[in-house]
């Protein structure tokens, strides 16, 4: 069995890791740069970024590599680098995996192409597939040790890539991201979700949420999971509090203490992984672990319960078409 799998059929929960962006723009990454070509180029202080999360907790880490099909990395003049890219990044996250004193999980970040699919676009399932497939044989070879789709926002790029997986044997899981009054980019509702993942032939091992807006915004998403009937281990990985610009920099005004909370939350909402995005530092990581070892799950939140303690709902609909929850003015929070 995967290890992936069997940690899971072990332990109630699993922590993942935090951002990557974040932590490399703290060591300098520029804006526009293109983080997988540090691999290559500064592949100490992507292992840091690993290591740090591993320290913290993490009993997950991603692969740099979120941009790592030809059709993003193009963008950098590199689409000719996909395999090598790719396959560093996982090296560098299996080294510091195995250096850990308990098991480690690697797992291989696969983002968006970047493109439209059709109807909407003109990429074809099977074309993104030709894409994922290839992002994803480069970090098999590099030792990753499951799939890990992040920030889909359409169900025919998730099935694209659920297909590259399963054409190399891979076991996989994947997010998507709910940005839009609790929906997907792309319109897909958490029950969508539910129902995509179900019926695909090659299942995840997990399926959940990442990115999107808040913290609360994601668990409201995750209680739509459950809503509908979900029996896939769950997955939540939401940013560290609100983006704001401060001096030309986007900054997360979560603070550790806010996202201990949200780790607390999510498990009373019945999540088995629970991570950071955005935002998500070394501190916030720690302290959520901290939480998590000596929480003991309570019955599920009320959303008056998620929005007292992590903050008001970015909307007032969560795209089920249900009644909608009332939105008051987000307060301020330290960053």
């Amino acid at each position: 069995m995967n290890i992936f799998a069997e940690l899971l059929e072990a332990r109630d929960w699993l922590m993942a890791d935090g951002a990557t962006g974040t932590n490399l723009f703290d060591m300098g990454l520029e804006a526009g740069e293109a983080p997988e070509l540090w691999n290559v180029t500064a592949p100490e202080k992507v292992r840091a970024v690993n290591e740090a999360a591993i320290a913290a907790g993490s009993d997950i880490v991603l692969t740099n590599s979120f941009g790592g099909t030809s059709a993003r990395l193009k963008l950098h003049d590199a689409q000719d680098r996909v395999k090598e890219l790719n396959e560093k990044a996982a090296k560098i996250a299996r080294q510091a995996a195995d250096a850990a004193d308990r098991p480690v999980i690697v797992a291989g970040s696969v983002g968006p192409t970047g493109e439209l699919l059709f109807p909407v676009g003109t990429l074809t399932e099977e074309e993104a597939t030709e894409l994922f497939a290839d992002q994803i044989e480069g970090l098999l070879s590099g030792g990753v040790d499951v799939i890990w789709l992040e920030t889909i926002s359409s169900a025919e790029e998730y099935r694209a890539a659920a297909a590259a997986a399963a054409r190399h044997n891979a076991p996989w899981c994947g997010t998507m991201s709910f940005d839009t009054a609790g929906r997907t980019m792309m319109g897909v509702t958490a029950a969508d979700m539910v129902a995509l993942v179900e019926a695909m032939p090659n299942r995840p091992l997990a399926f959940g949420a990442n990115c999107g807006t808040g913290a609360s915004d994601l668990l409201r998403t995750v209680l739509g999971f459950t809503k509908a009937g979900a029996e896939i281990p769950i997955i939540a990985k939401g940013n560290a509090g609100i983006p704001k610009f401060v001096d030309g920099h986007v900054h997360y005004d979560g603070t550790p203490e806010l996202m201990g909370d949200y780790a607390t939350l999510a498990r009373d909402c019945g999540v088995s992984i629970i991570g950071g995005c955005c935002g998500t530092r070394g501190v916030h990581l720690a302290e959520m672990k901290r939480r998590l070892l000596s929480h003991v799950p309570g019955v599920v939140p009320e959303l008056a319960t998620i929005e007292a303690k992590l903050g008001p709902f970015s909307s007032g609909d969560d795209g089920s078409g249900d009644a909608p929850v009332p939105v008051r003015q987000r307060r301020r929070r330290r960053g």
